[in-house]
């Protein structure tokens, strides 16, 4: 289950002290480095951070993709190189920002979220992704090992699409786009638990249905909370609020931005359907008890003229017809058989059982 809040850094620290924020921690820091454009294509592990510097200023397009956050000598030696300001260091380290769009003028930092079904737990996982757009570069920094952006590789390793034609704002818009397809997958996965919980629900709810609706409930939350701000960030975007991203980009922003309202309206459509389960659930029991009511009252109905003749019997009256009669017992038997036949006909006729 995921975490909906997270520890805060210690307060009264001055503005832009870098301290990591954050519950998850790769075990080593892993820098790698994508370096291309059209003709040629480079792909290789930083062993040192400092391996990065040349790329700054080169001719190609270049992808700096930095997993593991929590070691902070690493991450401020590349925003000191890069010349990134230390507030937006301070925003990288810590993992509880809400999606959002910066814009410095010679680079564009943007926050997202990225998120990743556990297959062990089937928890939804959800990672800060830090993506700062530079010139002719692109950092993105991650939490931990492990992303979706394996198709956008792909494409740059094979030279499929348009991606080694276009420059680095391109880059930014495939990360950002592969990040907001794979809500999709999420959504999807989260569809068919909702399916099965209703099916469950009309069957035969249970004490476990109610929890796995709670469960459902709070994946909704930690949805709502990662996609809700995405749209504003993809509006700045393709408004062209940026210099750095070119008007041949901006059209494919406004696909992203499409995508995320469709998201969006998935998410809320979730929602609703979530809540008028709960409501569902609650009827659901409330039928049931109705039904084990209704059973019990039956049976307590049966059986109180039956009481009232036994009492009536029961009584130590010395002349009582016809209980001095050798046929009186049966009789008597006989009296609370039709009693009972009669108000069983009684029930039926009404539509009670």
């Amino acid at each position: 289950m995921q975490e909906i809040f997270r520890k805060a850094k210690k307060p009264g620290l001055d503005p832009g002290t870098l301290v990591h924020v954050g519950a998850r921690k790769a075990e080593k820091v892993k820098i790698t480095i994508i370096d291309y454009n059209e003709q040629q294509y480079e792909e290789k592990e930083a062993n040192t951070v400092e391996e990065c510097f040349p790329f700054k200023n080169s001719q190609t397009v270049t992808w700096i993709n930095v997993d593991g956050i929590h070691q902070v000598d690493i991450i401020e030696k590349i925003g000191n190189h890069f010349g990134v300001h230390p507030l937006l260091l301070e925003d990288i380290l810590h993992t509880t920002q809400r999606p959002k769009f910066e814009d410095f003028f010679s680079y564009v930092y943007v926050v997202l979220k990225m998120l990743q079904r556990n297959r062990e737990t089937d928890d939804i996982e959800v990672e800060q992704i830090s993506l700062i757009l530079g010139d002719n570069f692109v950092i993105t920094f991650q939490e931990t090992v492990g992303d979706v952006f394996d198709p956008v590789r792909e494409r740059i390793r094979n030279n499929k699409g348009r991606i080694r034609k276009m420059w680095a704002d391109y880059l930014a818009y495939s990360l950002i786009d592969t990040i907001v397809d794979n809500y999709f997958v999420i959504l999807e996965s989260v569809g068919e638990g909702i399916e099965s919980l209703e099916e469950e629900l009309v069957v035969n709810p249970s004490r476990e249905t109610l929890h796995n609706m709670h469960m459902v409930k709070r994946d909704m939350l930690v949805l709502r909370r990662s996609v809700w701000p995405l749209r504003e960030v993809i509006s700045g975007l393709q408004r062209g609020e940026s210099a750095l991203f070119k008007k041949g980009t901006l059209v494919y922003l406004r696909d992203v931005y499409d995508h995320t309202i469709q998201v969006i309206d998935t998410v809320e459509a979730f929602r609703d359907m979530v809540a008028s389960m709960m409501d569902i659930y609650l009827s659901s029991i409330s039928n049931r008890l109705n039904e084990v009511m209704k059973v019990l009252t039956i049976i307590s109905t049966i059986f109180m003229p039956l009481t009232f003749i036994t009492g009536v019997y029961g009584m130590n009256f010395a002349h009582m017809p016809p209980k001095d009669a050798l046929w009186g017992f049966y009789a008597c038997l006989g009296l609370m058989a039709g009693v009972v036949g009669t108000m069983l006909y009684f029930f039926r006729s009404k539509k009670w059982m």
